[in-house]
């Protein structure tokens, strides 16, 4: 079977839902389905040659030259299969379109990530002003970049890794 990749469309909202929806809680933070809705421009989509939705990512801009992937998920049945890898390289082409020079995951899969160009970091590569300025966000993810105690039940067993483009 073959893969393509392309940006999401608000139809394959519910599909990206039901791809997160074993590992929210655990792997993924939640989101309600109006948040997915509401962000459906950062996602790009893998499709199989039938159509059907078989994974997802986001790329979430953090600030001026810095990203996030998030919520990378593969269906379970064509995990292993390069899927995931193709969704990586799509956003990574999607950050160097938008002028973005690093980008940030917060993951488990840390080989994975450094098969992709990613290392493993332990400080908020940010000087204190742009720090000042993202510290009002309210985006989680943003939170957790930041390393923020307010979320760090969802950051616990987690690596936070960074790829410069």
């Amino acid at each position: 079977m073959t893969y393509s990749i392309r940006p999401a469309r608000a139809d394959d909202v519910r599909a990206i839902a039901a791809l997160r929806a074993p590992m929210e809680g655990e792997v993924l933070l939640h989101h309600d389905l109006v948040a997915l809705f509401e962000r459906v421009q950062e996602f790009m989509v893998a499709v199989d040659s039938e159509g059907r939705v078989v994974g997802a990512g986001g790329l979430h801009i953090m600030w001026e030259d810095l990203a996030e992937i998030r919520s990378l998920i593969v269906d379970s049945s064509v995990r292993g299969r390069g899927v995931g890898n193709l969704l990586v390289s799509a956003l990574v082409e999607k950050a160097r379109g938008l002028g973005i020079k690093r980008i940030f995951c917060l993951t488990f899969e840390v080989s994975f990530f450094e098969k992709h160009g990613f290392a493993t970091i332990s400080d908020v590569p940010v000087d204190e002003d742009t720090f000042a300025e993202m510290v009002r966000s309210n985006d989680d993810g943003v939170a957790e970049f930041l390393d923020l105690a307010r979320v760090k039940q969802n950051t616990l067993g987690n690596t936070r890794m960074l790829r410069l483009l």
